[in-house]
């Protein structure tokens, strides 16, 4: 851990339309959508930005360094740049090294970029041949698990759980139906939930194709200041109060004593005197790949026990108008732009503590916002933001 030498701002975020195809663009134009976008959020322009971060998982794509050619769009060309791969985490591990950076006083604006274009690739054949097939056996299947959702079934009986997650999938979708960029904007109905439990596609055991995230074709910008920087241009600010990454390697978590969900709150709310998550954080971004892994890390990452995730999202708690809003964009099943999935997180995040979410902006005040993403080997990270300026000599991850 480390100490933060300067206060980091997001003071800006872009993204393009989210879509199954995005044919009308190639990748250096779709990436140009969202850099144009935040950039003007953040009243700047390209010349003041110091240091260019781009991210995807670009076997996905089976296009090598694709940073190179995509300096005609992220305005790189002359500028100091970094690419980063992390699996699905790719997008929030771009957000944490552009903290870093500006942080540490290297540069004072950093350009966060995450994109995929996946329907210009194989991500399943990507996902399934990035493993040893005899030792990473356990990922050949890549995102789709049913364990999870067995789990649950096993804890809470067949009827609620099942009904719980159609639930979760379900409010998802009515958050989407508020985001116009969102890809899977389905309108689907509250009176036909078992109906849709029963009757959508089986992917897995329980896990069925409704509940799933879908791929899509995208790109997030975001643009992280000095805190100097921040007030010279009189943004609004969502200042980075802190971050926290932890993983294990998938043949070492055959009987984990945690997630490294629960780890990671843990850390990062024992760090910000978070005593309860519910009450002192505002709305979450979660990384949900599905509505099983939502409804079963929503325990988590609030390090909640018993049934209490579960009363959560049948009480209605997680809407955008609840007690706790969970991702008011719609979330991981809405849109899934892989590179960029975990940067969208940060960026929505930062948009409502902002203010400047739009339609699916959360009526309540919005103090502070956390984002996630997750990936890989069971890697989970975690970013918290705030309104409120923090206090020099907070943490963050290294």
């Amino acid at each position: 851990m480390k100490r933060k030498r300067r206060n980091v701002a997001v003071i800006g975020s872009g993204m393009s339309h989210f879509s199954s195809h995005r044919e009308e663009v190639n990748q250096p134009e779709m990436i140009h959508e969202a850099v144009v976008e935040a950039l003007d959020d953040a009243g700047m322009t390209l010349d003041e930005v110091d240091c260019v971060l781009h991210g995807n998982m670009e076997l996905f794509e089976m296009v090598h360094q694709p940073d190179m050619w995509h300096a005609i769009a992220s305005g790189v060309w002359g500028k100091s740049g970094l690419r980063l791969t992390t699996g699905g985490t790719t997008g929030i591990t771009l957000a944490c090294a552009a903290d870093n950076l500006v942080a540490s006083g290297l540069h004072d604006v950093v350009l966060a970029i995450g994109f995929e274009k996946l329907q210009e690739g194989h991500t399943t054949g990507g996902i399934t041949n990035m493993a040893d097939p005899l030792w990473g056996r356990s990922i050949q299947t890549g995102a789709l698990t049913g364990t999870t959702a067995q789990a649950v079934i096993d804890e809470f009986g067949e009827e609620r759980a099942k009904h719980a997650a159609m639930k979760m999938r379900i409010i998802m979708d009515e958050h989407a139906m508020l985001n116009e960029k969102a890809h899977r904007r389905l309108g689907l109905d509250r009176q036909f939930i078992k109906e849709m439990a029963d009757n959508s596609p089986p992917l897995v055991g329980e896990l069925r194709m409704l509940h799933m995230c879908s791929q899509s074709d995208g790109a997030c910008a975001v643009v992280f200041a000095s805190e100097e920087k921040a007030e010279a241009l009189g943004a609004a600010p969502a200042w980075v109060v802190d971050h926290e990454t932890v993983h294990r390697e998938e043949t070492l978590m055959f009987s984990p004593e945690k997630t490294t969900m629960r780890v990671a709150a843990e850390r990062m709310f024992t760090r910000n005197g978070i005593t309860d998550p519910r009450r002192d954080i505002d709305v979450f971004e979660m990384y949900d790949p599905s509505a099983w892994w939502g409804l079963d890390w929503l325990r988590e990452f609030l390090l909640l026990e018993g049934d209490e995730h579960l009363k959560m999202v049948e009480n209605d708690e997680i809407r955008i108008d609840g007690a706790f809003p969970l991702n008011p964009s719609g979330g991981v099943q809405a849109s899934n732009p892989i590179g960029a999935t975990a940067l969208v997180r940060v960026a929505e995040a930062a948009m409502q503590v902002r203010g400047v979410a739009g339609g699916h902006q959360v009526p309540k005040p919005v103090r502070r916002a956390l984002a996630s993403g997750f990936g890989g080997t069971l890697w989970t990270v975690l970013m918290l933001l705030s309104r409120e300026k923090p206090v020099l000599g907070g943490h963050c991850d290294a």
